[in-house]
């Protein structure tokens, strides 16, 4: 699954790694949790150009009764969405990137404690998961924007911490997941692997990040694999950088 990630690259960076003519105006954030406004990349009917816009993370079928339903739906199985009747209509002709740097994953430990890893490429750069994104309008016109993240089966190297995973596409798929001339999901549910191991990292970082509603730098950062295992489970194998 996917319930917590980081988007660390913005501005003119952003827009060179995704193909967008715009910089948008974001700060990084270190600790994007379910139901706050985040960044996602999709293609413009009329200009057929990649543009970032901000909507709300979990998403509300447009024939829901109220929002609620969208907390509940912040992901969605690859599997199983372009037959589900929350996800097929948007994964039918609203898909769309959405940027990240990693994302973090929670391993039980005894006492009730969970440690959190941060998952991302092993070179560091930033890449996208594959989203859907919906437009659900009120009674009294107010009009909400949303979106979900795929999930997929996860790889050997972050299958010790869970057994699902984000999808995260390759920028040679981008085109073809952002087109919304391409419908047939026989094309598209090729795309939704799950990511190489050996492209990838794992990384134990600060229990700060265990708070939702913090949001700093040093969410991110590291901890040794000692400070893991004291007192308490061994640390899973292959998940901690050679020296760690």
């Amino acid at each position: 699954m996917c319930g917590r990630f980081v988007l660390m690259t913005v501005g003119k960076d952003l827009a060179e790694r995704f193909g967008l003519e715009e910089v948008s105006d974001l700060e990084p954030r270190y600790n994007i949790a379910p139901t706050q406004m985040v960044a996602i990349i999709r293609l413009d009917r009329e200009t057929l150009k990649r543009r970032l816009v901000l909507v709300k993370w979990g998403l509300v079928p447009f024939w829901s009764k109220d929002t609620s339903i969208g907390n509940r739906l912040i992901n969605a199985r690859a599997e199983s969405a372009a037959e589900k009747p929350a996800f097929r209509s948007a994964f039918k002709s609203r898909r769309c990137l959405v940027p990240a740097d990693g994302y973090y994953e929670w391993e039980k430990r005894k006492g009730g404690q969970k440690q959190p890893y941060l998952a991302g490429n092993a070179d560091g750069s930033p890449f996208a998961f594959a989203g859907l994104w919906e437009k659900w309008q009120a009674p009294e016109d107010e009009v909400i924007e949303s979106c979900t993240i795929l999930t997929t089966d996860a790889n050997e190297l972050t299958q010790p911490i869970h057994d699902r995973m984000p999808v995260i596409l390759h920028p040679k798929d981008y085109d073809l997941w952002l087109d919304p001339e391409v419908k047939a999901p026989n094309l598209l549910k090729p795309l939704l692997r799950s990511y190489p191991s050996e492209e990838m990292i794992v990384m134990p970082v600060n229990p700060k990040v265990n708070k939702a509603t913090y949001d700093a730098p040093d969410c991110v950062e590291a901890v040794s694999a000692k400070e893991i295992v004291k007192g308490s489970l061994d640390k899973p194998e292959g998940l901690f950088p050679s020296g760690s």
